[in-house]
């Protein structure tokens, strides 16, 4: 993705083959929807704008974390966005706590940093629940039977009896 301003407007391109390189992106967030892809794509750039500055590595960033989550639909890849830009901004935060020049800078940053590093793991934790339909899975990996005792393996339905 391509970021330029235009005046006080940031125009979003690609390096070439537009259509295609829609196509594959919308591919790459879960969407078949052309409306979802301009909002989502629109909000990613300007990620990587701030005034007239464009940082269209920043937002290439973002979309290629979008692409590795691999959304499945346009819930996934919004979360994944949204995971994209905190991850950023964690990054961000923990190389200004590398360089602050008080203890308040340095208290101010770390919290900062401490909630967006917690607020990344939620939305992992978020991902997993809505891709498995909240769903947990148990698996036993050892068990153990004593003398006397009996065990059975695999899924056990209960059938009627028949009459007599």
């Amino acid at each position: 993705m391509k970021l330029t301003m235009k005046g006080d407007t940031l125009a979003i391109g690609f390096s070439e083959h537009d259509e295609i390189a829609t196509l594959l992106q919308m591919a790459d967030m879960g969407t078949t929807d052309r409306d979802f892809h301009l909002g989502l794509v629109g909000q990613i750039a300007c990620l990587g704008s701030h005034k007239c500055r464009v940082d269209s590595g920043n937002s290439n960033f973002v979309l290629a974390v979008v692409r590795s989550v691999s959304p499945r639909d346009g819930l996934e890849a919004m979360l994944a966005t949204q995971m994209g830009a905190i991850h950023a901004a964690t990054m961000m935060l923990a190389r200004r706590l590398n360089h602050v020049g008080t203890i308040q800078q340095q208290d101010t940053a770390e919290r900062a940093l401490n909630k967006l590093a917690r607020t990344f793991a939620t939305q992992m934790e978020a991902l997993k629940r809505y891709r498995t339909g909240g769903q947990q899975k148990v698996t036993v990996e050892h068990v153990t039977v004593n003398a006397g005792g009996q065990a059975i393996v695999g899924a056990v339905a209960k059938t009627p009896r028949a009459s007599t």
